[in-house]
This record gives C-alpha cells, sequence and structure tokens, in this order.
C-alpha cells in the first residue's frame, strides 16, 4: 500500500480557493455506492501481466470499505475489465498500439471471461447482494464501455467511492467521468493502487484539484457512519 499522501500546500491552496478543504462534508450511505475497479488477478496476482505490486495491500481496505456501506445500506459494485476476442470490445487501437510487441493477443485474452486473469483476486469480499459490471474501457462512464451508469441511476444512487487500480488510469478515469456526470465523487486515497508512488499521488492530485475529494478510508467509513449522513465538522479533517 502507499505510504505517500497530498503535498501539504495544495491542500493549504484548495482550503484558501473554496473556503473550505472538503467539496463533500456529509454523505447519505443508502444512496451511495462502492465501486472496486478492476482487482482483478490480471493486476493483482504476481503472475499477472499488468501486476501492480501494491493492489494486494488495498485489499483490506477495499473489504472495510464494503462490510460498512453494506451495514449502512449502501451498495458495493465489483467493475472488471472484460474483453472479447474479436470487435468493439477487442479494442485493436489500444491493444495493437500500446501493447509490447507480439503479445497483444495474449493480453487481451488475459481479460476475457473464462480466463484466470479476469477473475476478481481471491481475497476480496464479494457478497452475493453486491453488483458486478463488466466494462471494455478504462472508464466505465465512457458511452458503451458498460451499464455502469444505468444501473446507479435505476438504484437512486448519486454518491461514489473509488477504489481498486491503477490510481492514475482506470480509478481516475471512471472518477473523473463520475463527476462530470453529476455523481458526488470521493477517490480512497488507501483503496487505491498504482505501480509507483509518483503515479498514485499524481492521479489523486489531478482529480482532488477539480473533480472530488480525496480520503482515506477510515474518514470515508467516519462519513458512512455518522448521524445523518455526515458531519460538517469532519471537513477536512484527514486529507493533510
Amino acid at each position: 500500500m502507499h505510504k505517500v499522501t497530498l503535498p501539504t500546500e495544495l491542500l493549504d491552496q484548495l482550503a484558501e480557493r473554496r473556503g473550505r478543504l472538503r467539496v463533500f462534508d456529509r454523505i447519505d450511505p443508502r444512496s451511495t455506492a462502492l465501486l472496486v475497479i478492476d482487482m482483478q488477478n490480471t493486476f493483482v496476482h504476481p503472475d499477472g501481466f499488468a501486476y501492480v505490486e501494491t493492489a494486494a495491500g488495498i485489499v483490506p481496505n477495499i473489504n472495510r470499505l464494503a462490510d460498512a456501506l453494506r451495514e449502512a445500506g449502501g451498495t458495493v459494485i465489483w467493475v472488471r475489465v472484460s474483453l472479447a476476442e474479436s470487435g468493439r470490445g477487442a479494442w485493436e487501437m489500444y491493444f495493437q498500439n500500446f501493447s509490447p510487441p507480439g503479445t497483444a493477443e495474449e493480453r487481451r485474452r488475459s481479460l476475457c471471461s473464462g480466463h484466470e486473469g479476469h477473475a476478481f483476486w481471491h481475497a476480496l469480499d464479494i457478497r452475493a447482494e453486491d453488483l458486478i459490471v463488466d466494462k471494455d474501457r478504462f472508464s466505465a462512464f465512457i458511452q458503451d464501455a458498460s451499464d455502469l451508469e444505468q444501473r446507479l441511476r435505476d438504484r437512486y444512487l448519486d454518491t461514489l467511492l473509488i477504489t481498486g487500480t491503477l490510481t492514475n488510469c482506470c480509478c481516475e478515469s471512471t472518477a473523473r467521468d463520475a463527476m462530470m456526470r453529476d455523481f458526488r465523487t470521493l477517490m480512497i486515497s488507501d483503496g487505491n493502487a498504482a505501480r509507483t508512488d509518483e503515479d498514485h499521488i499524481a492521479g489523486l492530485r489531478t482529480f482532488v484539484q477539480v473533480f472530488g475529494d480525496v480520503v482515506d478510508t477510515d474518514e470515508a467509513i467516519d462519513l458512512i457512519k455518522a448521524p445523518s449522513g455526515g458531519s460538517s465538522q469532519s471537513a477536512g479533517s484527514g486529507q493533510r
């Protein structure tokens, strides 16, 4: 798990500009969803082609958040990359141009249904009442990438807690697009993982400036458990 935090000077600038540090100092857990992005063997298992060394370390925090949100009446959604052998879901542009020579087909197949790399990491606490959403692009909100937005709207869910991997790729892309689709969006600093500390902070730093809040797991659980869905006294208390 990453042991880095957002720079104090950035947080001071945000607090001065906004008049407060945290955008969302209260949430209603009943209208909140925890999104867990791409915690699949391809990314979490050491033998996966896109292995992220810090990803396994965030699993306990993800499971804690999931438990707290379920208990408070919220929704847990496990989002996974699910590709196809051909057609749009094969994403030829990406795999043919951004894969090492000769590896495109193997990489794509590892994220197709039925492949071991496509499966969720074994330590995730996935329950029968949770939702599973398949996507075929980095952001789950890109047009036709998934049915995530419709499933959120159908359940009157308007607040999202973002966890998973990579912080600065699929998680940040999904989080930024969520805000632009008018969802209240928070990224969990110790519930996201990237390949380096620098990548992790870069993703969070961009997001927190104009897209939403960055809080840690304990802060998010406090918001979930607080009376009336949160307390203004907790605003900005833990992003430093």
